[in-house]
């Protein structure tokens, strides 16, 4: 099959959820008011609480969520052959992931900017906010540790992509002024913005930074993820216009860029999808694709980490409540699109079947280094790019995406020391320097005490982040049903996504629980257990809290 057929397909599937489907959700279910005080001007402090432009902060939003995941994960599932990984994806994107992100804006909004699990205390009962943080407080440990394996990871492999990536940060500054102080419009400086940053992806190839392979005992990975962490804590604690809004702004125009590329790539090239379209000769190992793929692909069709940014950061610069459409839906729909692209890098970029096959060798195979090399391998060919420059630019995307992740991550995971500081009454918690240092201090023991020296320890644990993350999803439709039922509206356009992730990821759970009792991994099955328990514990506060709320509202005479 022509792999413009799915291209064209999946955009018109996207677009028609944006104008038609969020437009109703809009109007019917969250029905946004323009003359709503949102938090960003109640609260505005000039630090975190900043009203802040829809086209601004739909680039921090955008790619706080969307990382290095909707393109991993995709490229990792299509081991079950590209019709899977493509329906769940546009359909997912569509009814599960916009209606997930916009929601959880909307119900932050409404309530002072709270995140999901404070909130979650309010809506549904303090039980269920002691599970929901401990369930959001692992995601980000894993979110925050893995993205630096896999940051540091791409600096080692692709030396041309230090520069870029590290050069986009001084470029992010420069533009936060600009923008801030008003020097100039915000159309001129986002041209100045893009052409810099592409001015430093054409000099990487020339200046390659390599780090040595020790470093003071450390091996050259663990230093570039010292080097992050270090970054991150100082880009957690700035004001929000300073770093993360601009360079998260530019990042998501890079993007898009690189989307047109690509995608302009296919069109010219019209590459055949050389991989099978239900794949039954999987290699040896690889896990039932129901409900597998589920969560697999996690960011791309929905993700409960996009709540945490929902209601962290996006709520708190929200400067109309009707912002919360383009910003949450439209935030979505651009994560579709990069997993739609990844889709088609990892199944179209090869030559042939066989060249395919000797990437998919095993399960967990493909991943960002499918993407890199399929993409590099269509647009060289229908551009006319060279290769180097085509890799480069792709791995300075997976790369500063994955930053910007990181940098949100870390707020949002100082949010929730600053949070916990508030639920038990501790005032020095309370506080940014050190609910940021405790937050660094969680990752790096997680990063080197699990990892050892090398600083990988966030691996161990990240087979469990696709069913956590689905987890934390569903507690965020929980928290968002609920208020639609006090409200007195129609509850199954949240309702009904709900009780799919829940049975879908307590499934993969307990498929996930006999994997590691047969490897004997008895520190992943201890853990399984604990997040099976709270799926399960989630599942029941879903139906009391809703059979709680629908008898209070009889009780009112509704």
């Amino acid at each position: 099959m022509s792999a413009i057929v799915l291209l064209v397909l999946g955009l018109a599937g996207m677009a028609g959820g944006y104008f038609v489907y969020s437009k109703f959700i809009a109007e019917k279910i969250y029905r946004l008011d323009p003359d709503f005080k949102t938090p960003a001007h109640e609260y505005e402090d000039g630090v975190d609480f900043v009203p802040t432009n829809r086209f601004v902060l739909w680039g921090h939003h955008f790619t706080s969520v969307a990382g290095a995941a909707p393109i991993v994960g995709p490229a990792i599932a299509v081991i079950w052959g590209w019709l899977p990984a493509f329906l769940w994806v546009v359909f997912g994107t569509i009814f599960f992931a916009g209606i997930h992100d916009f929601g959880a804006i909307w119900a932050s909004v409404r309530n002072k900017a709270k995140s999901v699990g404070a909130l979650t205390g309010d809506v549904v009962g303090s039980r269920a906010r002691s599970i929901f943080m401990i369930v959001i407080f692992l995601v980000l440990l894993m979110v925050n540790a893995v993205f630096a394996v896999v940051i540091a990871g791409l600096m080692m492999n692709f030396s041309s992509a230090v520069v870029p990536v590290w050069g986009a940060i001084f470029v992010a500054l420069i533009i936060g002024q600009l923008i801030y102080r008003r020097v100039l419009s915000l159309p001129v400086v986002s041209v100045i913005g893009v052409i810099a940053l592409y001015a430093l992806i054409g000099i990487g190839p020339s200046v390659p930074i390599q780090m040595p392979a020790e470093v003071a005992g450390f091996s050259g990975n663990a230093v570039w993820i010292l080097i992050l962490f270090g970054y991150a804590a100082v880009a957690s604690l700035l004001p929000v216009w300073v770093l993360l809004q601009p360079r998260d702004y530019i990042n998501g125009l890079q993007l898009f860029i690189g989307l047109i590329i690509l995608y302009g790539a296919i069109l010219l090239l019209n590459p055949s999808i050389v991989a099978p379209m239900v794949n039954s000769d999987v290699p040896a190992g690889t896990p039932s694709m129901l409900p597998l793929l589920f969560v697999t692909i996690a960011c791309g069709a929905i993700s409960g980490f996009h709540g945490l940014v929902s209601s962290g950061t996006t709520s708190k610069q929200l400067n109309k409540e009707t912002d919360a459409r383009f910003v949450g839906y439209f935030g979505a729909v651009g994560e579709g699109m990069l997993a739609l692209a990844a889709i088609l890098a990892a199944t179209a970029g090869f030559a042939s079947l066989a060249d395919w096959q000797a990437m998919y060798t095993a399960f967990g195979a493909g991943g960002v280094n499918a993407f890199v090399e399929g993409g590099a391998f269509m647009i060289h060919n229908g551009l006319g790019l060279p290769e180097a420059t085509a890799a480069t630019l792709l791995t300075v995307m997976a790369a500063l995406f994955a930053g910007t992740t990181m940098d949100t991550g870390l707020r949002l995971q100082r949010y929730i020391f600053q949070e916990w500081g508030e639920i038990y009454n501790q005032q020095w918690m309370k506080k940014s320097a050190p609910a940021t240092l405790l937050a660094v201090g969680s990752c790096l023991v997680l990063a080197f005490g699990a990892g050892g020296a090398d600083g990988t320890g966030g691996l161990i644990i990240w087979p469990l982040f696709g069913t956590t993350n689905q987890l934390l999803a569903g507690l965020t439709l929980l928290v968002i049903t609920v208020m639609l039922v006090r409200l007195r509206r129609p509850m199954w356009y949240t309702l009904a996504p709900l009780c799919f992730l829940l049975v879908m990821t307590i499934a993969a759970l307990l498929i996930q629980l006999r994997t590691f009792f047969n490897e004997g991994n008895y520190f992943l099955l201890i853990l399984d257990i604990v997040v099976l328990i709270a799926a399960i514990m989630v599942a029941m506060e879903c139906a009391a809290a809703l059979k709680r709320t629908r008898a209070e509202m009889a009780e009112q005479g509704d």
